[in-house]
C-alpha cells in the first residue's frame, strides 16, 4: 500500500510541476506560485486526478486562457486518464496565499 502512495504522491508533484508552466498573463507569475492551486487528489486506481484551483478575481480576463493552459498542460500527464479542475471561489484568493518566491517577482515584501 506504501509503493500506491509514494507513486500517487509523485503524481500530484507531476501536476504540480505541469501546472507551475501555467502562467497568469496579468501577473507574469506561474499559477503556484501565485497560490491559485488549493489542492490536488490523485486515484492512480482510477486512473483520475481532481485539482482545486481558484482566480485572482471573479473577474479575471484571463481566466478561460489559464483554464484551457491548464487542462492542456495537464493533458500531457500520461499517467492520468481523467482530470477534472474545480474553479472555487472559497477561500477568496489573496497575495498572501503567493509564495515568497512570486512576491518578491511582484515587488511586494
Amino acid at each position: 500500500m506504501d509503493s500506491v502512495n509514494h507513486d500517487e504522491k509523485e503524481i500530484v508533484e507531476k501536476i504540480k510541476k505541469k501546472l507551475s508552466e501555467v502562467y497568469d498573463p496579468e501577473f507574469g507569475v506561474d499559477i503556484v506560485n501565485l497560490g491559485l492551486v488549493y489542492e490536488i487528489k490523485v486515484n492512480l486506481k482510477e486512473k483520475k486526478a481532481n485539482v482545486k484551483m481558484t482566480m485572482t478575481s471573479y473577474t479575471c480576463p484571463f481566466m478561460a486562457v489559464i483554464l484551457k493552459d491548464v487542462q492542456q498542460k495537464l493533458s500531457e500527464i500520461n499517467e492520468i486518464d481523467e482530470i477534472f479542475v474545480e474553479l472555487v471561489w472559497e477561500p477568496p484568493w489573496s497575495i498572501d496565499m503567493a509564495s515568497e518566491e512570486a512576491k518578491l517577482m511582484l515587488g511586494i515584501s
